[in-house]
């Protein structure tokens, strides 16, 4: 893949030449400038030395978005061990199950989570510190308990005089050594940690500095809403964000419509980057309800007014979201297209973009000027895109791309890795989609069944289905997204209901508990709204996997 440099030289680099800058913020909260963000992985580096972490140990994170989460992220890869971000909504068993098979050492948590794990289920684990204080909540090392005490002490000594940029080095990563293991869910059944290398995170910011940093200034504020636990936040809303110099701002509360707006306001972002919920809800909350009267209608019908009236819209949607950002970058998941024509005719600057948590997750990409409507952009620096198709700009085939964004495979699970990524090291998205001829790259459907939550979560189906199969007169389920909610299709036990002598309602009523007993098992972000009784087996492939596509829109 050629010489790539070193990923850590970029966190170096952009903290000398920041250092006195704000870097990190919590709404409301703490501040730390980039000089204060290298103090403090100085100090939790001695605190890795005086334990012995070793290059390439692994070190978990589970909380919500924060200025303390970065720094550890960035203490990690920067030291050489390998991070292991977990999303703080899993539940406790999920947690535990990422911890252990992770093989982590150390766990940081949040507020939250301290409140739910339980390190009896982490028996390898060598301690748990809290996220807010850098405290100790669990050791099982007496090194940790002394490094912790005396961590000032320790710090004096190693810089006597003062701590200053020149005394900022970091390790230098090769482009094939693990950086971190994102899980795509919790599970242990279905568990798949994705094992991304220095090269592919590089990569991902490298890029991002090549097509977004002409247009954002050192010091220029970014809003970091989506959790940093998922690939997509943690690279472009922020890794990328350090790199450039810009102060990040975090939402480190649940990120409401109300809180979104009030930090927009406040923090006035020069990028926004969003899932498309975001985006269309306040489209359709804000903008629509105005541009739909009739006194409106008329207007936009008039050509010479039409221009004038829509520039103010135009700036009007800006405003929503702070009234600086140059572009809104939407990902994860298709924007509407009511919503994606609606803003291309005000003359918006959206853009949408397409990745995976394989890929650390850039495939594709393209800044809002060269954006064609109904794609995701065309293929991102040094990867390849190809569809599987023997007519790829007509005929919808599989996406698969290569290069030096893509995953070193999944942890401990070759089989799934050779699943995964072909002999000639091409990355099979499981999605189907088509090419222009001048590479524009369009998804055209979802081999793959993963659901994106409403702030950036995946959503894996599968996983529900599975308790909810083993819940009461269940015989099978399908899990699909129906108005942003999740509804459970069920095929009941018609034969066992028959044989207890259920009437209808008697299964309408088990369905509606199953459906409070499922949610109190899954995180929050997972719960099912409804439940819908489905009278006949669901079709099936040869190897009797429910064909889910054909009960996507029941």
């Amino acid at each position: 893949m050629g010489n790539i440099p070193s990923f850590n030289a970029y966190i170096e680099k952009s903290i000398k030449e920041n250092w006195h800058l704000d870097a990190l913020t919590d709404f409301k909260g703490i501040t730390l400038q980039y000089k204060d963000v290298a103090r403090k992985i100085a100090k939790l580096h001695i605190m890795f030395e005086q334990v012995g972490i070793h290059k390439g140990d692994k070190i978990a994170i589970c909380g919500r978005n924060s200025a303390h989460w970065a720094t550890v992220f960035l203490s990690t890869i920067t030291y050489g061990a390998v991070i292991v971000p977990i999303l703080h909504e899993f539940n406790a068993e999920q947690i535990h199950n990422i911890v252990n098979h992770s093989d982590a050492r150390f766990l940081f948590v949040g507020d939250h989570v301290m409140k739910i794990v339980d390190a009896e289920e982490m028996p390898t684990l060598e301690g748990m510190i809290a996220l807010p204080d850098f405290s100790i909540l669990v050791t099982r090392s007496e090194k940790l308990t002394y490094a912790r005490q005396h961590l000032n002490e320790l710090f004096g000594k190693k810089y006597p005089e003062a701590f200053r940029k020149e005394d900022v080095h970091y390790h230098k990563d090769e482009a094939e050594e693990l950086a971190l293991i994102n899980y795509t869910s919790g599970t242990t059944g279905f568990s798949k940690g994705v094992m991304l290398p220095y090269r592919a995170i590089w990569s991902n910011v490298d890029y991002c500095m090549e097509v977004l940093g002409p247009h954002m200034k050192h010091g220029c504020n970014t809003l970091s809403i989506l959790p940093m636990a998922h690939m997509y936040g943690l690279s472009i809303e922020f890794l990328y964000d350090f790199c450039q110099g810009c102060h990040n701002y975090f939402l480190n509360r649940i990120p409401s419509p109300s809180l979104i707006a009030e930090a927009m306001a406040q923090v006035k972002p020069a990028i926004v980057i969003c899932v498309p919920l975001v985006l269309e809800k306040i489209i359709r909350k804000r903008v629509f309800p105005v541009i739909q009267t009739n006194r409106m209608r008329i207007l936009l019908n008039m050509p010479i007014v039409s221009r004038k009236v829509k520039q103010k819209i135009c700036e009007q949607v800006l405003m929503a979201l702070g009234g600086k950002a140059y572009q809104v970058i939407v990902g994860g998941a298709a924007l509407n297209q009511e919503i994606e024509q609606f803003l291309k005719s005000i003359d918006f600057p959206v853009t949408v973009g397409y990745g995976a948590t394989e890929c650390a997750p850039l495939i594709s990409f393209s800044n809002y000027d060269q954006f064609v409507p109904g794609s995701c952009g065309t293929p991102a620096a040094r990867m390849e895109v190809k569809i599987l198709s023997s007519d790829p700009e007509h005929i919808p085939g599989e996406i698969i791309t290569r290069g030096t964004n893509v995953m070193l495979g999944y942890y401990k699970n070759e089989e799934a890795t050779r699943e995964a990524i072909d002999d000639d090291g091409w990355y099979h998205t499981g999605d189907l989609g088509t090419m222009s001829s001048d590479g524009h790259v369009f998804i055209r459907g979802r081999i793959k069944s993963m659901i994106l939550g409403a702030s950036g979560q995946n959503i894996y189906p599968e996983e529900i289905e599975d308790k909810l199969n083993s819940l009461p007169m269940v015989s099978e389920s399908v899990v699909v997204s129906r108005d942003n909610k999740l509804v459970g299709l069920v095929y009941p036990d018609f034969d066992e209901a028959t044989a207890m002598g259920f009437t209808r309602d008697d299964i309408e009523n088990i369905m509606e508990q199953n459906r409070k007993d499922l949610n109190n098992l899954i995180p929050t972000y997972c719960h099912v709204s409804s439940i819908i009784i489905h009278d006949k087996e669901f079709a099936k492939t040869p190897k009797r996997s429910i064909k889910r596509y054909l009960y996507q829109s029941i």
